[in-house]
């Protein structure tokens, strides 16, 4: 069986570049969507650090004198508000991925068409869309 050489290729430069652009790009509009997504408003009333912590306290006093189902309630009750105090901690800073946001959605979008109504169901906000320059008339 005759094997025949590939001739090997080489990238240009430019392709290079273009293709460090379009992951730099898709880092940025992904963190951001991510961002979103954790940080979107939730129904019901606002859980703070302290209202967390607070019942935490009672979840600890409850534990001591309670039947066994009950217990393992509450020592997932208590799992979960670690948990959350935890990501309450690690604030993010939503402005700097917006602004990474603005500065890269437009020719990401362009490139992989995807208009201002995709943005929005996506929960942009219509704002940040304008300032990165992707208007309605794109769809």
């Amino acid at each position: 069986m005759a094997t025949t050489k590939r001739k090997k290729t080489s990238i240009s430069d430019q392709h290079l570049e273009a293709l460090a652009t379009g992951r730099s790009e898709g880092a940025a509009v992904r963190r951001y969507l991510v961002a979103l997504e954790d940080h979107k408003p939730k129904r019901g009333r606002k859980r703070t650090s302290e209202s967390m912590s607070r019942r935490l306290v009672v979840v600890e006093q409850e534990l001591r004198n309670c039947d066994p189902l009950t217990r393992v309630h509450l020592l997932q009750e208590r799992m979960d508000l670690e948990h959350a105090l935890d990501a309450s901690n690690d604030a993010i800073d939503i402005k700097a991925l917006e602004d990474e946001f603005v500065r890269a959605a437009k020719t990401y979008g362009e490139r992989k068409r995807i208009g201002y109504a995709a943005w929005r169901e996506a929960g942009v906000d219509a704002a940040v869309l304008k300032r990165a320059g992707i208007r309605r008339s794109g769809s």
